[in-house]
Order: C-alpha cells, then structure tokens, then sequence
C-alpha cells in the first residue's frame, strides 16, 4: 500500500532528545569525556563571571558547541547557530532542548570573547589531557616537533607600508625586509611568508604542536608571528614547559638543523633527533645518530602530518576565521582538544 505524502503536524513528541541519539554514536563518548573535563573548570568558569546581572551563555555549551564546530566541520559561527536551529544532534551534544532558543551569533561571539580572556582553550586542553594520562597513553621521555602555516583571514591588498617603520630590521645582519616596512590592516599579527624557496608567500600564522611519541597526542602548541627564529623559539619553549630538565628525545625536520636550534635543546638536557640537512653542514653529529633510537623517532615524525591535517582539512583552521596571534592561538589549542577527544574515543573502542 502507497504511503501518503501528507504532512500532518503533530502538536506533541512523545521521543525525548536523548533517545534519538543512538546508543553507539561516536558524540556519546566524546560528550561524556568533554563533560568530565569541563566539570573540572567549573571553580575557574564561577571566577570568569558576575554574580550579578542576567545571566549569560553557559560556559560549558559555548565550548561544547564550538567543538561541535570543530569536530563536523562547520565553516563559520552564524552557520553554527543556523545548525543549533534545526540540528537534534548539534543540540543534544551542546545541552540545549528540543525547544530551546539558540543564541544570537552576536550574542555567542561576545560571551566568547570572555572565555578567550581566561584562557579557557588551554585549561581545557590540559583537562583532557590528564584523562590520556590516567590511561598511561602518554610519553614523558621521546616527543616530536614541528610548525604549519595557517593562512590568516586578510587578503594581500591590506599589505601596505607602515607609517613609522623600525630603524633595525629583521634580517641576519639587522637590514630591512619587506616584512619590516609592510603590515596588514586588516591583521597586524600576519606576516608575509613562505616555508619553502619554491612556495608562494602568503598572509599567515604559524601554529607549533609539541606531540609525544607513545600514542601521537599533542601535548602542548602555541601560535606564533610567521618567523624562522619564532618557530625555533616556540620549540624551545614548548619543550622547557614540558621536559622541566627532564632528559628526553625531541624529534623534527631538517629544518631545525640549525647551530641555535641544537645548542638550545643540549642545554635543556634534550637529545635533538633532527633530520640531517643534506644541501649544507648539518650540526646533527654522530653521538646523535650512532643511536637506535634516533631512526625510531624519525619514523614517529611522520605521525605529527596527521595532527596538522585534522587541524586543517576536518577543523577548518587552514584559513583561520580570526584575527590576532592571541585569538588563533585560543582556537588552535580547542581544535587540539578536539583531536584529543577523538583519539581518546577511539582508544576506547577499540578491541581487548
């Protein structure tokens, strides 16, 4: 018998949010672990906050719904409210009801701003990092480093001399580059650069993730002007957090095959397991090299290309929708919270 194409509105529904969502979805393991961790803030929200006035959007939503933007690719904010409209999934994992209003973008945009301001991307970041840790999936002895470029959210006609440029510039012997008498309008942080000689430059930032090497978590990054000596500053940085005069094995390209690159990592106690460069001297020596696990870590480099590209192509952060080191940063380290979440999941799933 023909089914009738009638619609008929029903005035009541009689299935509650939580049972539409499967059991087996991969969301409900993500929610419970997001949870855990966001209860773990809650002291630090309470501080972020009034206790007078009327009251904003949950902390806890906004996060979660700006890693629902993340995990499913939703390209900007005021797409993300139209899918909270009429997404029963997006509102499920968010915490709002099936009646519940969703937010102004300029509304969420704001209350935003208020958790850029208490660094709450790292809080979280670390968060779950400490339920990887529980599970012992982490390495405190062997890790990899490494930079990408985010193409920053300004178009190269915003590129224009600056009115009063310095008087020492940024090159090897202090003479004055392009990036020195030049700046964007749009975005004073992005700078004009090419990671290789055969690339085209661009308007971008620079984003560096620290991962250890047991299980390809990231355990640290931070987003930097797109500068050769920031992103050795960055490792360094990153790697002096992290090994606290710890000896360990750091892992990297040949492009930080460079005389102040090794000599940083040798006096935090930290054995550089960089590329050798091939074109020119390399400063990698045979102490270095001699060593097994010097061909392991070259090996477990690879590993961090899969961190960048889910950051890139399933985060959308290729082309940040933001502007300013700062709030790329804060963007940056909640999408690597997210990446964090899907592994752990599928650590979970997977068979004894």
């Amino acid at each position: 018998m023909r089914g009738s194409d009638k619609l008929q509105n029903a005035m009541f529904s009689y299935v509650s949010l939580e049972d539409r969502i499967p059991a087996d979805h991969p969301l409900r393991e993500i929610r419970k672990m997001c949870d855990e961790a966001l209860e773990s803030l809650s002291r630090r929200f309470s501080k972020l906050y009034s206790k007078l006035g009327r009251p904003s959007v949950p902390p806890e939503q906004l996060l979660r719904a700006l890693l629902a933007q993340a995990l499913y690719s939703v390209r900007s904010e005021r797409l993300l409210m139209e899918r909270l409209e009429y997404d029963l999934l997006f509102r499920w994992f968010v915490g709002l009801n099936m009646d519940g209003e969703v937010w102004d973008v300029s509304v969420f945009t704001k209350n935003r701003e208020r958790l850029v301001n208490g660094n709450i991307a790292q809080a979280f970041f670390d968060a779950v990092l400490k339920q990887a840790q529980k599970k012992n999936l982490l390495s405190n002895d062997h890790f990899t480093v490494d930079g990408t470029l985010l193409a920053a959210w300004a178009s190269e006609k915003s590129y224009q001399k600056k009115e009063n440029p310095p008087e020492k510039g940024s090159g090897s012997r202090g003479e004055l580059l392009k990036r020195d008498l030049h700046e964007s309008k749009t975005d004073p942080d992005a700078m004009l650069y090419k990671k290789s000689r055969t690339g085209a430059s661009q308007l971008c930032h620079m984003a560096h993730v620290l991962m250890e090497n047991r299980s390809g978590f990231p355990i640290a990054a931070c987003a930097t002007q797109a500068t050769t000596q920031g992103e050795w500053e960055a490792a360094v940085k990153m790697l002096r957090k992290v090994c606290e005069g710890r000896r360990c094995t750091v892992g990297a390209d040949t492009g930080y095959d460079t005389e102040q690159f090794v000599k940083a990592m040798r006096a935090l106690h930290v054995t550089p397991h960089v590329t050798q460069h091939t074109r020119r001297a390399t400063f990698i020596d045979g102490r270095t090299t001699r060593h097994a696990g010097y061909e392991i870590s070259l090996q477990k480099r690879n590993s961090i290309e899969q961190i960048f590209g889910w950051v890139k192509n399933v985060a959308n952060l290729r082309k940040v929708r933001h502007r300013g080191t700062k709030l790329v940063q804060w963007m940056f380290t909640l999408a690597l919270a997210g990446y964090n979440l899907v592994r752990l999941r599928a650590y979970k799933v997977q068979p004894a």
